[in-house]
């Protein structure tokens, strides 16, 4: 049989202020516990500690529960990572685990303290108590708040990507998942948003006055915010109306590359050479995109006068046709070359002009073998490119002047 001892505190002197007797309640009570505590006997001693050891297990077996559970929900219903090693997914409830992990301890640390006779009967009341009470409710807060947005997140996410792969359309397919983390995103937002107004709310401020404050506050922040509020709908009139999506190539400015992502006002492109250029959507006034639903491969050959046009020109035809029969590039390219023709007569020579419709992105493999095969056709069929060459004209010689006769 357990025999939990307590104290009955104190009574507190008249006149003297309710939280400075708490504090002093408070103080008491502690002392007394450690002193019940040392002079417990053996006996007793070890079995309260035996049933803190089980509480600590007890506690231990909770979070290995839920870890569990949240390990096997994550293998049933979390999207695979694209391009993470062994096809590993996606890790949900990460922060909520964590919150959940601390307030799994705590509960199991107040427990312990009743198992020892710590009486938490006499702060009720208290300031201390009122302190610990509202950390508690903002605490379960939080931890719904982090489970309703990494639920989101992923609730989200997962429908945009099932709807993206059952698109017949890869244009289609790349602008949904372009929607996907705008939608989270805003999710996000309006979470934080309301869990912090609910904190406050626990705190002892007023929620009507500070949302008519915000409104208004919102209000000037807005005219004084204006670029922000144009970024954010001009990228959403962006994605709505399919103007550029993830994944395409594009040109803003003087600086082009891959869409890698777009957040909800920001546009990020990776060019060559792996630099990030990250563009504000009210800076991008003009967006070049390069892979919008099909691509050309232009072609441009300067050749000298002495060469034998029509031989060039069916040269370029039959490379053309060449390429498009292979099996490796079938499917890059849409239809057959169009030769445009001469394009251009200088004192340099002439200028030959074609185009190969490619699928979206894939220009530029057609090209760089195009190219290299052209080549070999014009060296082995003796067609020159012209060649730049600078003349030196030497003045004359100015004449010697005559003697008088």
């Amino acid at each position: 049989m357990i025999q939990f001892t307590t104290t009955t505190p104190a009574p507190a002197p008249t006149g003297a202020p309710p939280a400075d007797y708490s504090f002093n309640t408070l103080a008491q009570q502690i002392e007394s516990f450690v002193s019940d505590v040392f002079s417990l006997d053996p006996q007793q001693a070890l079995l309260r500690a035996g049933l803190t050891f089980l509480v600590l297990i007890g506690a231990i077996l909770v979070i290995w529960g839920l870890h569990i559970i949240l390990k096997a929900l994550t293998e049933r219903i979390a999207p695979k990572e694209e391009g993470a090693p062994k096809q590993t997914r996606v890790n949900i409830g990460r922060w909520t685990m964590r919150v959940v992990r601390i307030a799994v301890f705590v509960g199991a640390i107040v427990v312990v303290l009743r198992l020892w006779g710590f009486d938490f009967s006499t702060l009720r009341g208290s300031p201390i108590y009122a302190i610990f009470s509202v950390l508690g409710r903002i605490a379960v807060i939080l931890v719904l708040a982090l489970a309703a947005i990494e639920l989101g997140q992923l609730g989200i996410n997962r429908v945009f990507n099932r709807i993206a792969q059952q698109s017949r359309s890869p244009r289609r397919a790349a602008q949904i998942r372009t929607l996907g983390p705008l939608l989270s995103g805003l999710a996000t937002t309006i979470v934080v948003i309301i869990a912090a107004m609910m904190a406050l709310s626990e705190v002892g401020v007023e929620i009507g006055p500070l949302l008519a404050g915000a409104g208004i506050v919102g209000l000037a922040v807005g005219f004084g915010a204006q670029t922000i509020v144009k970024d954010f709908l001009t990228g959403l009139f962006l994605i709505m109306e399919d103007s550029v999506s993830v994944g395409d190539v594009v040109k803003i400015g003087e600086f082009s590359g891959s869409v890698e992502s777009m957040s909800l006002r920001t546009i990020k492109l990776r060019d060559f050479n792996g630099t990030l250029h990250i563009f504000p959507y009210s800076e991008a006034q003009v967006i070049h995109n390069q892979t919008k639903d099909f691509s050309f491969a232009v072609f441009e050959f300067p050749l000298d006068h002495n060469n034998d046009i029509a031989k060039a020109l069916d040269l370029m035809k039959e490379t053309g046709d060449e390429l498009k029969r292979e099996s490796s590039f079938a499917g890059l390219i849409v239809s057959p070359i169009e030769i445009a023709g001469v394009d251009k007569v200088s004192e340099a020579g002439v200028t030959l002009k074609a185009r190969i419709r490619t699928a979206p992105g894939k220009q530029w493999t057609v090209q760089r073998e195009y190219l290299r095969r052209i080549r070999l056709a014009f060296e082995r069929e003796g067609i020159d490119f012209t060649q730049s060459t600078t003349r030196l004209i030497a003045p004359e010689p100015a004449s010697p002047p005559q003697a008088d006769r």
